[in-house]
């Protein structure tokens, strides 16, 4: 649909990542930054997002309902350019992308499944280990990602308590680094509400931090894989993204995966920009979303 709409070159090369889960558009992300690494004067169009139809589901089964209520239609692209002389056009510069993929394990393999109910109804089902699985994918994640982004003395606090774990085998909580001295934006998929609570917990994030993730959570719902891009919009129309600001991504997907990628931004960015979804209603955000919706009988 893309090469015909827009009459694109027979020697186009097209990559189709369907079934990548939620995490597709950074794993297309990295997949456009190897490209434009060995093909030089080069520009990658990466586009996300989400097909409801596909996955919609007609049983009764209540854990397989949830995708029906949560998810919703939305895209974003994103044009990719190793030119120099783009460099004065481009809003970000692609610093690192980090990807993890535990689905060797059994129960991070069987979290998020497409399967047949008793009836043989086809749909998505939902593990009770799904929050447990993210944490454990999380932090092999930032594991890998800390070395890249961290202040020293975070990274030796980090490797401190590995060291008492591993080497002098001493019963203590392992020591979650302060990202927020790596980075002044976070964009954390916004898959639900139990998924933000438990990062925003995880990573001492502050409700500034979170603002991104649950606006969009409240006003567009799981957009799936283009839910990063409707985040990152929502900073730029606060005019929140100045010169130098650092943006981290992170990205969760069946198989189980988790995924990073971290910008930089060129310059600042002009949050009066007609394609951001949120510029005629950004004034109305934030808005007060309660911890427990009440049910009316």
């Amino acid at each position: 649909m893309i090469v015909n709409r827009y009459k694109m070159r027979g020697n186009v090369v097209a990559y189709n990542l369907g079934g990548m889960g939620c995490s597709a558009g950074l794993i297309a992300i990295d997949l456009a930054k190897n490209l434009l690494q060995v093909h030089p004067n080069t520009y990658a169009l990466v586009v996300s997002t989400e097909n409801m139809t596909l996955n919609a589901y007609l049983g009764s089964n209540r854990s397989m309902l949830v995708t029906n209520s949560l998810f919703r239609m939305g895209g974003a692209a994103i044009l990719l350019s190793n030119r120099q002389s783009d460099r004065r056009h481009a809003k970000y510069r692609l610093i690192h992308t980090v990807r993890v993929h535990k689905g060797s394990d059994d129960r991070h393999y069987t979290c998020v499944t497409q399967e047949e109910d008793k009836e043989g109804k086809v749909g998505v089902a939902l593990s009770k280990d799904l929050m447990s699985v993210a944490g454990e994918a999380l932090k092999t994640n930032i594991t890998t990602l800390g070395p890249l982004v961290l202040p020293i003395s975070e990274q030796l606090l980090f490797l401190a308590t590995i060291v008492l774990k591993k080497v002098f085998n001493l019963h203590i909580k392992s020591y979650v680094p302060d990202f927020k001295l790596a980075f002044e934006h976070f964009c954390i998929h916004a898959g639900g509400r139990g998924v933000l609570d438990e990062l925003e917990k995880s990573l001492k994030l502050s409700p500034w931090h979170m603002e991104p993730s649950r606006m969009t959570l409240y006003r567009f719902g799981n957009t799936s894989s283009s839910s990063l891009w409707y985040e990152l919009a929502y900073c730029e129309a606060k005019g929140r993204i100045k010169k130098g600001d650092r943006v981290w991504q992170i990205a969760f997907g069946s198989g189980f995966k988790c995924n990073s990628a971290v910008w930089q931004a060129i310059r600042t960015v002009d949050r009066v920009v007609k394609e951001n979804p949120w510029i005629e209603e950004i004034e109305k955000f934030p808005v007060h979303v309660p911890k427990v919706v009440p049910i009316v009988a």
